[in-house]
């Protein structure tokens, strides 16, 4: 009774006052038409009253068969008879079932709640109203029947609604709906007992009840059955939680500051998407995904991970993988509810700047926009590599004005007001969950023969050991033990970065600790020659301005023969500058050669300005280092090919449409911070099919090429021109005033005319131009390109109809001696 709130307790001492009162009142009216027949079926429902039809094992919800008989003695029996044999079997399954202190009250409860029950049934049952024809005892059954079975199961589920702040709908229907079956078989039971004791003697009627037994068992064994697949059921979402565990720890072995903020995140994001309105499945699927939503960053290199500073444009580039990474794990978990998608879309942003496919607005599903918020708000108060946490207040300020930008603005709503109590919630899970268990990362393997991991001790080895000076076998031990660790960490420090010229520096100063020099330069093979990638220390111009053809000079002839050179001259380097004034001051070079995947991508050299500086123990450190060195840049340069090839167009080095967007979308939004126009040209050759069809396609290419350059020529160093595809060319001009723009598309009209007569020979090329502005014609780079490319295509329209007037025009002149003057033609804009 102590758990219970005061308004349950109310309720509860109201319906078992009303169930005493029911009770005695029906006892002292005590009447049996046959007390031999009340006393067998007595007797019959205390056997029942220890059967019970399950539901599930897991779930202990299970069904009394001993309602059977109150429904019988509704319709055989006195309502005396009748309540003594309902109070009765339900006390003895309350005593069975319940236990603990609260057992005496929730007995006295049941029996009192069960015989209001039967009174009002049985009320129904005999009511006059309901006497209406041969087919009165089926309509008054069913009529007691449901009110037995409401009046049994809402009491209960009241108390149950005021006690946990429910809802008595959602409790009734989740506890006690599933119920109604047995309620509709039992009265088609008691219906059918009732036909065989009306036609024939009780007794006989008492038979059917063995019927009634084997049926019970038919009925049990088919539920344990479903009871045993719904065990299967129940450990198949066991196994998936324990999936969802495991692949949390898999990040927690990644990243160990992540394990508090994921269960603080999953806490905040449940809350939210409840107050949103959520369904179970898509609560379940919140759930997992607060977990796993970063599982993606096991394909992020840990360095970028745990890196204590801002991330590279390619660093960054790197760590937008890990939401589609993450999406494509757990779509092979294959969860009974969609996560992935949540995974996928965790880091789109409500105006459509996120990553990775840049989604908007509703588009993004719900769980993923809850997450994303929520995800921030953690982040920015918990502490970091990079940076201090932020209190909770001005991290709650800082998500509130991304509202409508970057966040969906009810999911802000909701946690503006609520995040003080989503926090002290938080707080009381994680002390309520146990820290999971620590990997065995840092545990150091003693067993294992050294030879089958690949190292074996030398002769030479045995015999320092044997006969070395002790204390000199200790520093050696401690200087090679240094050395190695030295090795690991440039190799480890050159493989963090995704920027070649970071890398370098990096490695310049890795090299310093190991190997003394004056000056450091990295060429890198550019078809037939070395070019200065890296330079650093003395003579920093000198080297920086070398062009060293293969096989010539010092660091041409590493390159060219694949072999080091200890000690060279470093005087024939600086020989290729032509100019016999310039020359080295430094005396000694060390140059080794770096290999990639298919062959040499260029020197490392160090130079020092005392004569044989180096030695042959810094050849061999130095050669252990570039043969890392060396795949390293190889990978970068491929991987500043590939992106340069992403972006750029093959045939005229102009950016293509890919970079096109990108571009336009930053001036756009410069454009929206500074209030400076943005003017857009969409511009299209007219006559160059003509060209590829009468002069080929190389032609065609040359003219291309030709156009381009003519463009960039034409244009400012702040705007930008861009090749769509085909004879189509793009112009982003900031800040052109309106009143200037005829005059500049005039000039590129004039431009073009000209470069096309150079390249071809012939008058055969114009070119049609689209304009607009931002924001007159619109603010996003799609709307712009749209318009101006269909005002493009006017202007060639009218282009063509000036032409063919012109034409018509010479035509009359010739046969009937029409004079006309040539039509001006004027780039719509």
């Amino acid at each position: 009774m102590n758990l219970l709130s005061l308004p349950a307790r109310a309720y509860v001492l109201l319906i078992s006052l009303i169930g005493t009162i029911v009770g005695i009142f029906s006892l002292l009216g005590w009447e049996s038409a046959n007390m031999i027949r009340f006393i067998c079926y007595f007797l019959v429902a205390l056997v029942a009253a220890g059967l019970r039809v399950g539901v599930s094992s897991g779930s202990g919800a299970a069904m009394p068969v001993n309602i059977l008989f109150v429904l019988i003695g509704i319709m055989e029996l006195s309502l005396p008879e009748t309540i003594i044999i309902g109070g009765v079997t339900t006390a003895i399954q309350c005593i069975q079932i319940l236990k603990g202190p609260s057992r005496n009250f929730l007995t006295f409860f049941n029996v009192a709640n069960i015989a209001t029950a039967t009174w009002i049934s049985h009320f129904v049952y005999f009511h006059p109203s309901l006497r209406l024809s041969m087919a009165d005892i089926p309509v008054r059954l069913v009529l007691a029947a449901a009110v037995f079975y409401l009046f049994n199961t809402f009491p209960v589920a009241a108390v149950i609604s005021l006690t946990e702040h429910k809802s008595l709908r959602r409790i009734w229907r989740e506890r006690y709906i599933w119920s109604l079956n047995f309620y509709v078989v039992g009265t088609a039971a008691a219906g059918l007992f009732s036909f065989v004791n009306r036609y024939l003697d009780w007794g006989y009627s008492m038979l059917a009840l063995f019927f009634f037994y084997l049926l019970y068992k038919v009925y049990s064994m088919h539920l344990a059955r479903i009871d045993k697949e719904m065990q299967h059921a129940e450990q198949m979402a066991a196994l998936h939680l324990r999936t969802i565990e495991a692949l949390a720890l898999a990040i927690e072995s990644k990243d160990e500051t992540t394990h508090e903020h994921l269960q603080r995140v999953q806490v905040y994001a449940l809350e939210v998407g409840r107050d949103l309105g959520m369904k179970d499945e898509q609560l379940e699927a919140l759930r997992a995904a607060a977990i796993l939503h970063d599982i993606g960053k096991l394909a992020v290199p840990e360095h970028i991970i745990s890196k204590p500073g801002k991330l590279t444009p390619e660093e960054f580039d790197k760590m937008k993988i890990h939401p589609i990474v993450g999406a494509e794990i757990l779509e092979r978990v294959q969860f009974p509810y969609d996560v992935s998608p949540i995974v996928l879309a965790h880091h789109e942003k409500w105006d459509g700047s996120g990553y990775p496919y840049s989604v908007r607005g509703e588009d993004i599903p719900l769980g993923a926009r809850i997450l994303s918020a929520v995800d921030c708000l953690d982040a920015l108060a918990s502490d970091r590599q990079y940076r201090r946490a932020l209190p909770l207040n001005e991290a709650m300020a800082v998500v509130e004005r991304e509202s409508g930008t970057s966040f969906d603005p009810r999911v802000v709503e909701i946690l503006k007001k609520r995040y003080v109590e989503l926090e002290e919630l938080a707080r009381a899970a994680i002390r309520n969950i146990a820290p999971p268990p620590r990997l065995s990362k840092d545990i150091k393997i003693d067993a294992g023969i050294a030879p089958a991991a690949g190292f074996e001790q030398t002769k030479r080895s045995i015999q320092a050991v044997s006969n070395g000076d002790p204390g000199e076998f200790i520093n050696s031990i401690a200087s090679a033990r240094d050395e190695v660790q030295q090795l690991f960490e440039i190799s480890q420090d050159i493989g963090k970065t995704l920027s070649l010229d970071e890398m370098l520096s990096v490695l310049s100063l890795r090299v310093k600790r190991m190997v003394t020099y004056d000056s450091l330069a990295v060429y890198i093979r550019r078809g037939d020659r070395l070019v200065p990638e890296y330079v650093c220390g003395e003579n920093f111009r000198l080297f920086s301005s070398l062009q060293i053809p293969l096989g010539q000079g010092l660091s041409g002839w590493v390159a060219d023969n694949n072999k080091a050179i200890v000690n060279g001259n470093p005087s024939v380097e600086p020989g290729y500058l032509n100019d016999p004034a310039k020359f080295s001051t430094l005396r000694s070079a060390l140059a080794v050669p770096l290999e990639g995947k298919v062959g040499i991508v260029g020197v490392l050299a160090l130079y020092r300005a005392e004569k044989d500086a180096f030695s042959r123990d810094n050849l061999r450190v130095m050669l252990a280092i570039a043969s890392k060195v060396g795949i390293t840049i190889d990978h970068l340069l491929r991987l500043k090919a590939a992106e340069s090839n992403a972006t750029t167009d093959f045939l005229t080095d102009l950016p293509n449409a890919r970079s096109l967007f990108v571009h336009l979308d930053t001036e756009l939004a410069r454009r929206a911070r500074s209030g400076e126009s943005v003017t857009v040209l969409v511009t299209d050759l007219d006559g160059f099919k003509a060209v590829n069809d009468r002069f080929g396609h190389l032609e065609g290419n040359k003219l291309l090429k030709a156009v381009a350059q003519c463009l960039k020529l034409n244009c400012r160093e702040y705007d930008y021109v861009a090749r769509m595809g085909g004879d189509e060319f793009v112009l982003v001009l900031p800040g052109l005033k309106r009143e200037d723009l005829h005059l500049r598309t005039s000039r590129i009209s004039t431009m073009i005319a000209d470069t096309a007569r150079a390249v071809i020979g012939e008058d055969v090329v114009g070119i049609s131009i689209g304009a607009v502005q931002a924001p007159e014609d619109g603010r996003d780079a799609e709307t712009l390109l749209g318009e101006a490319d269909r005002r493009m295509y006017k202007a060639k329209e009218a282009r063509k109809e000036a032409i063919k007037t012109n034409q018509l025009q010479n035509l009359g002149r010739k046969d009937f001696g029409w004079r006309a003057s040539t039509p001006t033609i004027v780039e719509h804009t």
